[in-house]
C-alpha cells in the first residue's frame, strides 16, 4: 500500500498533541509509573518540544498518508538532543491499531529517512519501549542498532 507524509495541517496540532501526550502516558503506565506520574512526566515533555503549541524549530511532524488520502498514522521526526547538527531522531511514531501489519511503518520509517537526510541528518535514533516487540522487531530489520538499554527488576 502506497504511503506518503504530509506535514501536519496546523489547525490539527491541539489534538495531535493530545494524542500523542496521551499515547506517551499510556506506555509510561504500562512500564509502572502512576497515571499521575505519567500524565505530568507526559506533559512537560510536550511543553518542551512544541512551547508554543507548535514544533520546535527542525522538527516536523507527518501525517502518514494512505493511497486513498487518509491519514492512518503520524510520524514526529527532528534534530535529537546533542549538539550534532547531523544526528536525527524519529520522536514517535504511530500507525492506527486498525491498520498496522501491512507495511505502513516500515514504509513510513523509510520516508522519514529520506526526509532527515535532505535536512543534513547523518544518522537516525530512536527510543523504544521494550515491550513494544512488535516495533523493535521492524526497527532492526531497517537496520537500526541496539546502542544502550535499560533494565529494572521490581522488588517485592
Amino acid at each position: 500500500m502506497p504511503i506518503t507524509l504530509r506535514p501536519l495541517d496546523v489547525r490539527r496540532f491541539p489534538a495531535w498533541l493530545e494524542r500523542s501526550r496521551a499515547e506517551y502516558a499510556k506506555d509510561l503506565v504500562a512500564l509502572g509509573q502512576t497515571s499521575e506520574d505519567a500524565h505530568r512526566q507526559a506533559d512537560a515533555s510536550m511543553a518542551d518540544f512544541f512551547p508554543s503549541g507548535m514544533p520546535t524549530p527542525g522538527h516536523v511532524v507527518f501525517d502518514v498518508v494512505d493511497d486513498a488520502g487518509v491519514a492512518v498514522g503520524y510520524l514526529w521526526i527532528g534534530p535529537d538532543m546533542s549538539d550534532d547538527a547531523g544526528a536525527w531522531w524519529v520522536w514517535d511514531i504511530v500507525i492506527d491499531a486498525d491498520k498496522r501489519g501491512r507495511g505502513l511503518g516500515r514504509t513510513a520509517m523509510l520516508l522519514g529517512e529520506e526526509y532527515a537526510r535532505t535536512q543534513g541528518a547523518h544518522t537516525l535514533g530512536l527510543s523504544v519501549f521494550g515491550f513494544n516487540t512488535g516495533a523493535r522487531g521492524l526497527y532492526e530489520s531497517l537496520g537500526y542498532e541496539t546502542t544502550s538499554v535499560k533494565m529494572r527488576k521490581k522488588l517485592g
